[in-house]
């Protein structure tokens, strides 16, 4: 078995036969598909059960999140590559053919990120590969950009798991989705351990997806998914920062929090930003770090370049909207 994809599905019923018809679709066939169902209320399992046999259902009991349901599925899967594929998503027939052509072409790749496009606004680009600059804040590279641009593949700090690729190899040295997250972000952490340990993350500009986006959690803003991301943006950097690099950069990220307080006040979510901040801070202990080894010195010099770049690309980019 070459690859195996992994559906996590929490009450997504009404994006499954959409998502499953594109993926029975692919020109690319050595695969199997796993839906990992978070204990879901909806018709999710019996439809899947009846209209397409061949997913394997692993049927969890409750919502224990995005990353455990991931890594109950990689455990139960054959491939020698895990995909990872939201549930409100349709790919184009070619799509699962480029990431694993790209991932066959390059040996250090640990992962590929798809070139992910709005479903409803299919001119506009939802995430072209992830970025985290030195403020500590993870962003979508493309997003609001039309799909005219970022054409070329290019590598990128991290892949977006809404539609990327991964190696199993790596992910068995490296370990899988760290579970403490929940959801959000633990994608980010995946690929910055994977730099860590000399491995690239590369985006894909051929391989298309349409992506309805907050299918689960629904609204940009919503209060769940804002406190997770602002508790989870504290875990990520002090899991994989040296104290030394933290030590450096805490300046820094301090500001990028002020700044962030400022702007989350204007849309009323300061008390959510700050008790996300706080609640990150408090439970810190259930993070285990990313242990540093020398041998990885260069690495993590490279990865404060990479910072230190998107840092500057995310100012031009929201001071000019030009696409970098």
């Amino acid at each position: 078995m070459k690859v195996s994809i992994i559906i996590p599905n929490y009450n997504g019923f009404k994006f499954l036969d959409t998502c499953f018809a594109s993926v029975f679709k692919q020109s690319f066939t050595d695969f199997q598909v796993i839906l990992v169902d978070n204990g879901s209320t909806d018709n999710s399992i019996d439809f899947t059960r009846d209209n397409y046999g061949e997913v394997k259902i692993i049927a969890l009991s409750e919502n224990y999140g995005f990353s455990r349901a991931i890594n109950e599925g990689i455990k139960d899967s054959l491939g020698e590559y895990v995909v990872l594929l939201n549930n409100d998503t349709e790919a184009e027939v070619d799509w699962l053919s480029v990431l694993v052509n790209e991932m066959e072409a390059e040996v250090k790749l640990f992962s590929c990120s798809s070139k992910m496009v709005r479903f409803y606004e299919r001119d506009i680009i939802d995430d072209a590969g992830d970025s985290l600059d030195l403020f500590g804040w993870a962003y979508k590279r493309g997003d609001g950009f039309p799909v005219t641009t970022y054409t070329k593949d290019s590598y990128v700090f991290t892949s977006c798991a809404g539609a990327a690729i991964y190696r199993r190899s790596v992910l068995e040295e490296i370990g899988y989705l760290d579970e403490a997250f929940f959801a959000y972000l633990e994608d980010v952490d995946l690929g910055y351990r994977a730099k860590i340990n000399g491995y690239k993350n590369k985006y894909c500009s051929k391989a298309i997806i349409y992506h309805v986006a907050s299918g689960t959690t629904w609204n940009k803003y919503n209060p769940f998914k804002a406190k997770l991301i602002f508790r989870n943006s504290i875990y990520l950097v002090y899991k994989n920062m040296p104290f030394i690099q933290l030590l450096i950069n805490l300046p820094i990220i301090l500001l990028g929090i002020i700044i962030k307080t400022i702007f989350y006040s204007r849309k009323k979510f300061t008390k959510i930003y700050l008790d996300g901040i706080f609640e990150g801070l408090k439970s810190l202990n259930k993070i285990k770090r990313t242990k540093f080894k020398f041998k990885n010195l260069v690495n993590y010099i490279c990865i404060e370049v990479d910072l230190i770049l998107a840092t500057f690309k995310y100012i031009i980019m929201k001071l000019l909207h030009v696409s970098l």
